[in-house]
């Protein structure tokens, strides 16, 4: 059902879910796709709101008005409310009134406002937005009704990419190390560089085993095409622990694919906690 979403959008969904879990919320509700979207693109949402501040108020108020629970790791199912459910059919219709291919953050900003009965429809127009206003801005930004095709990478670097992290759950050096070039470099989430396929190797457990684990989930935020012969992946990681604690943020993996003769290999890693 996703196929049209930009992929800024999906992520509006993911942090959604990861938001609910926060709050020990068995379902994702309106509130949480506010707090994803307000997470995501804040952008949007300074235009229409006002100064960035008001994600802090908006955050505030929401937890003056539920109840915090226990938190829930994000691998066990959270299903959408029948209101979250709403909001995603509605921004199809957004989409398609303003005749754009795509589905994104604007749209899903619209139909949250749309469905005036939840928390989420009240807390933004108690701020003042409004459902007219916000259509007529978005139909006259300039080429918002026929936006670019993004640029697609190699199929070889996508299979190279998928196969990696696929293997990355089996935890076995045999069947990763033929994905990494002779000199990949891998900077891990404390900035430490390690150097050439060897010395990754030697610290194989040290820099892999944290994605291994049962509860470890993972989501591919998008692939790029880079310079030359490459493509660029952003993979954001939840519940990963180093040194035995867990981390208290998101964390993203940035990896890097090129070609070399016929293959398409991994030069570079790189970790970075998201704050």
């Amino acid at each position: 059902m996703f196929e049209r979403y930009t992929e800024r959008a999906r992520r509006v969904i993911f942090f959604a879910r990861y938001e609910a879990s926060q709050y020990g919320s068995s379902y994702i509700e309106t509130e949480h796709l506010l707090l994803g979207l307000l997470r995501e693109d804040p952008v949007l949402c300074r235009d229409f709101l006002g100064p960035t501040s008001i994600a802090t108020d908006i955050r505030a108020e929401i937890e003056s008005q539920i109840t915090r629970r226990e938190r829930i790791s994000t691998s066990v199912e959270m299903p959408l409310t029948e209101e979250c459910k709403k909001v995603l059919k509605l921004a199809a219709e957004e989409s398609e009134r303003l005749a754009h291919r795509h589905i994104g953050t604007e749209h899903v900003l619209i139909a949250l406002l749309r469905v005036e009965d939840s928390r989420a429809g009240r807390l933004l127009r108690e701020r003042g937005l409004n459902l007219a206003a916000i259509r007529e801005q978005l139909a006259k930004s300039p080429g918002s009704a026929s936006p670019k095709a993004p640029l697609e990478p190699n199929r070889g670097a996508i299979a190279t990419l998928a196969g990696f992290l696929s293997g990355l759950k089996w935890y076995n050096w045999e069947q990763l190390a033929p994905f990494f070039s002779r000199n990949t470099h891998f900077v891990d989430s404390r900035g430490k560089c390690w150097r050439g396929r060897d010395e990754i190797e030697k610290q194989f457990a040290t820099l892999f085993a944290p994605y291994a684990k049962k509860n470890v989930t993972l989501m591919q935020e998008g692939t790029y095409p880079g310079l030359a012969e490459s493509a660029m992946a952003n993979i954001l990681w939840e519940n990963v622990t180093f040194g035995g604690e867990a981390t208290r943020c998101l964390h993203r993996m940035t990896v890097m694919v090129a070609q070399e003769g016929e293959d398409w290999v991994i030069v570079l890693l790189q970790g970075t906690p998201v704050t």
